[in-house]
């Protein structure tokens, strides 16, 4: 898979769907592709730390200072979904990694975890078949698409509104296995 398309995928399905980001937090052993991709978001406050130790990131973070977390590992930790929680604003969403969708047991055990925090929990397609998975608290992020913002973005290689909103299709055998669980 060409290395821009997940960061790409990232940052900006998320910038692009909450209404108004402020504050991102970015926890990522592999930060140099998503700075480059934030840093199309002047007016926005980055903040990043490694994934090595997750909870400790986590821990040391304040109450609601994230508009945005974007989560480069994978965890079904209920711990670490309190904490995102915690850390998220009440408007917040996060973008995680999480187990390929065939993995419908781990997948499920995570999404059940974060239904206690997130009204939406929506997997979304890559390239190359893997995905990511998007939490929000409040945004949808087909229906709540900022246009304008992803219309103004320069630079992508991958990335674009299309793509946007043609990410979050999923094949009907995907819908039967976790209907129920996720949540559009």
């Amino acid at each position: 898979m060409k290395t821009f398309i997940t960061p790409e995928m990232m940052v900006h399905v998320a910038m692009c769907t909450h209404k108004n980001p402020h504050s991102v937090l970015i926890i990522s052993n592999q930060v140099d592709s998503l700075k480059t991709e934030m840093a199309r978001y002047r007016e926005v406050e980055t903040e990043y730390a490694g994934a090595d130790d997750l909870l400790g990131a986590l821990r040391s973070s304040p109450d609601k200072s994230a508009d945005v977390l974007l989560l480069d590992t994978e965890s079904d930790d209920s711990v670490v979904a309190a904490h995102v929680n915690r850390i998220l604003k009440d408007d917040g969403l996060i973008v995680l990694k999480h187990p390929g969708l065939d993995d419908v047991d781990a997948n499920t055990k995570l999404m059940q975890i974060l239904g206690n925090y997130f009204k939406i929990i929506m997997p979304y397609r890559l390239e190359n078949g893997s995905t990511l998975l998007l939490c929000s608290k409040e945004y949808h992020p087909t229906a709540d698409l900022i246009l304008q913002r992803s219309d103004l973005l320069e630079g992508h290689q991958y990335y674009n509104c299309d793509i946007h909103i043609a990410a979050f299709a999923m094949p009907q055998y995907i819908r039967k296995n976790y209907l129920g669980i996720i949540r559009n």
